[in-house]
């Protein structure tokens, strides 16, 4: 196999700790009573998928969502909803991230949208203050790409914009389909699970390649 020189993380599942029940919940506790059947973890569907996939941004979103409930939900309540996926934010892996770029370029590619994304980027993201975007080289976000993973345009619009390699990139994703996907593309992949401290593992990997 080629040197690794670029890291791709997925963000919920691989970074920070999902939880789908939390989410449904907060969501039907806004009225959204068909809330389980369009979360998931990995794909969403109906109005949340219109919404990671850039067809509705965050206004015209909250605007449908509050058409389809038949009441009225704020910004806030939204983004109180969909941040209800982030069970636990582990700081030990963005500080394990941040030491890779010593050596690696490393990028964030994820099936999300503007309202986590605004957590992310503010000062409230993880406990020492730093934004997400202050631990890698850049951000591949589904909603700004217009595309959702396991798209296989990603994998050629990645390369292109970042200028790296494919078979010189680690692709980490805990969605089987996104790294069957990137493999097909002719990426090297590590598909660990939810929840997982997958750093040893790593560790591994880069040390043999």
């Amino acid at each position: 196999m080629m040197k690794i020189k670029t890291i791709l993380f997925d963000l919920g599942g691989v970074l920070i700790h999902l939880n789908k029940d939390e989410c449904v919940r907060r969501f039907e506790s806004l009225g959204v009573s068909d809330a389980s059947r369009m979360l998931d973890p990995y794909l969403q569907s109906g109005l949340f998928l219109q919404l990671e996939n850039g067809a509705l941004n965050a206004e015209d979103f909250r605007k449908a969502l509050s058409e389809h409930t038949g009441k009225e939900i704020n910004h806030d309540e939204i983004k109180w909803g969909l941040c209800g996926f982030l069970e636990e934010i582990p700081p030990y892996k963005f500080d394990y991230i941040d030491r890779l770029r010593e050596k690696y370029s490393v990028y964030i590619i994820s099936n999300t949208n503007p309202y986590v994304m605004e957590y992310a980027h503010s000062k409230e993201f993880l406990p020492n203050g730093r934004t997400l975007s202050s631990y890698v080289d850049g951000i591949f976000a589904s909603y700004e790409m217009k595309m959702v993973k396991p798209d296989p345009d990603i994998f050629t619009y990645m390369p292109q914009k970042a200028g790296f390699l494919p078979e010189e990139a680690l692709f980490i994703d805990d969605g089987p389909a996104n790294a069957e996907m990137a493999a097909r593309m002719g990426y090297q992949t590590y598909c660990p699970p939810n929840y997982f401290d997958w750093r040893p593992v790593l560790d591994e990997i880069l040390c043999n390649r």
